[in-house]
């Protein structure tokens, strides 16, 4: 199939050129970046070596129009735009924010703009969804913070074990979930040994989408409590997540509960013994690792998950979901191994 990147200077385009690079049945013919146009891709990324001989092309709509399958990797509110467009023919798989959300309040509040519509949320762990997903042609890829949180709620809220309103999330992101863009409090000299939190109290654009997409597995509305951290290292995410439990469960129960909703998964692991999912494990994969166990003290579950935010969190995601809209098996071109640290 014919492939298309629009976006592809930034970190996760960078990532989605280097997975398709090794796929079997998609073939990169289109490499687009509007303000780096012209450039070699090894100016923005000189880990690309078998794309020396190919430069970022101007985002223009006739060059989309001759893909079959387009990716577009851009900031909140361009690629609908974009997409507009675009031949209906043509397999669409947006890495953006900007088909994720039902409801256009909740758009207009976390994001504002012009509501573009929703697409099939491109979760495919989340039971439901993966026929969902084979059976579009478009799919909104999920953000990255809330593949983890959803990964890690899922199956609490599926068996009902949980109260669904008292769900409090912690969650460090490396750098690379903040784009490429320079900003200064992004700076090495700025973030090195240290962490701090940012969109404080609620306000992070992720929360309406991973409420969404929980409220479809439990027995009410869910409501999440999100603190985001930035973390000094370029990328990957670790959650913490927990809730109250409704009844006395213990942690070998609720390992139990994991580890039989996901084990037909193969891109997501639920640990075993004191095993703790780790961000350095899953680097360059596309798989989640977690681990559950029960605050007796509290009587509240707490469950652990870490990801590549560009990996699961975004490129590699995408091209699971394309493969399943495109027919192809779904871990085609895809690893569940990290590269360790």
């Amino acid at each position: 199939m014919k492939i298309g990147v629009v976006g592809a200077s930034g970190y996760s385009g960078g990532e989605l050129l280097r997975l398709l690079n090794s796929h079997p049945y998609f073939q990169v013919e289109y490499i687009a970046a509007g303000s780096q146009a012209g450039a070699p891709v090894t100016s923005v990324h000189p880990q690309l070596v078998d794309y020396s001989d190919r430069t970022f092309e101007a985002t223009e709509i006739f060059r989309m129009n001759e893909c079959e399958l387009l990716f577009f990797a851009l900031p909140h509110g361009e690629s609908a735009k974009l997409i507009a467009g675009v031949d209906q023919k043509i397999k669409i798989v947006d890495l953006g924010a900007d088909f994720r959300l039902e409801s256009p309040a909740s758009w207009e509040k976390y994001y504002g703009g012009d509501y573009a519509g929703a697409w099939v949320y491109g979760l495919p762990e989340i039971p439901g969804q993966r026929e969902k997903i084979s059976s579009a042609s478009r799919v909104a890829n999920p953000g990255c913070y809330a593949t983890a949180i959803a990964l890690a709620t899922a199956p609490a809220l599926h068996s009902k074990i949980v109260d669904g309103s008292d769900i409090v999330v912690v969650a460090a992101s490396g750098t690379t979930g903040a784009g490429r863009k320079a900003s200064t409090n992004l700076l090495g000299s700025e973030i090195m040994g240290s962490l701090t939190s940012y969109k404080f109290g609620g306000v992070h654009q992720h929360t309406p989408e991973i409420e969404q997409v929980l409220t479809s597995l439990g027995d009410g509305d869910v409501r999440i409590s999100f603190t985001p951290i930035l973390a000094p290292m370029p990328r990957g995410i670790l959650a913490t997540v927990t809730a109250k439990l409704k009844s006395n469960l213990n942690s070998t129960d609720v390992q139990e509960i994991y580890k039989n909703f996901y084990t037909s998964e193969d891109f997501v692991s639920v640990l075993t013994g004191n095993q703790l999912p780790k961000t350095s494990a899953v680097l360059g994969s596309n798989s989640t690792q977690i681990q559950v166990a029960v605050d007796e003290h509290t009587n509240r579950i707490v469950i652990s998950a870490a990801i590549d935010n560009l990996g699961k969190g975004a490129a590699s995601q995408a091209i699971q979901n394309a493969n399943l809209i495109s027919g192809f098996p779904e871990n085609t071109g895809l690893s569940t191994q990290g590269i360790g640290s």
